[in-house]
């Protein structure tokens, strides 16, 4: 993981005029049974209820990007890591609700064991093996965009962007060793808001 995040150069977006968030794709286990975090929000959140997404959150004021990818995994899934563990970053994703998502892989070892989510923010916790991680996208044409929507295949569900677009450009980067871009990738309608 290391060594192909190390020869990728993320692509930045300008957060201007929109909010600026972080998230972790948190990886851990064995040697041979990695794992990557996975969530799905209550279904009474106000945002995006019932959506799969990666631990993460706003960046406060005067808070790194690293910092509050590193803060919103304790304060959802209850993983406490050091700067040490980030491992890289991807691509910034820019979402139709004014967010600007700064994505980071960050190493959580045996802490997969720990992991206690906070109900207020976390109904489920998935453990995504590699396997499940590299699976074939869909791409699917809307007629409100010309950009592709991307659907990432989990198990019996399709992870839409931003999440699916992350969980893909993970794959194509580290799994592959493909610098795939993710932002001209669509969001389905619905996430829009």
């Amino acid at each position: 993981m290391v060594s192909a995040l190390s020869t990728f150069v993320p692509s930045t977006a300008d957060a201007h005029d929109l909010r600026a968030a972080a998230v972790a794709i948190a990886i851990g286990g064995d040697v041979g049974r990695r794992r990557m975090l996975l969530t799905k929000r209550p279904p009474r959140l106000r945002a995006h209820p019932g959506q799969f997404a990666l631990p993460g959150g706003k960046i406060e004021p005067g808070e790194s990007a690293e910092d509050a990818c590193l803060r919103e995994l304790a304060e959802e899934l209850g993983v406490v890591v050091s700067r040490s563990e980030v491992l890289g970053r991807l691509d910034d994703y820019v979402t139709r609700s004014g967010y600007v998502i700064t994505p980071f892989v960050v190493w959580i070892g045996d802490r997969l064991d720990s992991v206690v989510a906070d109900p207020a923010e976390v109904a489920v916790v998935y453990e995504v093996d590699l396997d499940e991680i590299d699976s074939e996208p869909r791409f699917v044409s809307i007629e409100q965009s010309p950009r592709p929507v991307v659907q990432w295949p989990f198990r019996d569900s399709l992870v839409h962007a931003p999440t699916g677009a992350v969980v893909h450009q993970f794959r194509e980067v580290v799994l592959h060793r493909r610098h795939t871009r993710v932002g001209d990738f669509e969001q389905p309608v619905f996430a829009w808001r």
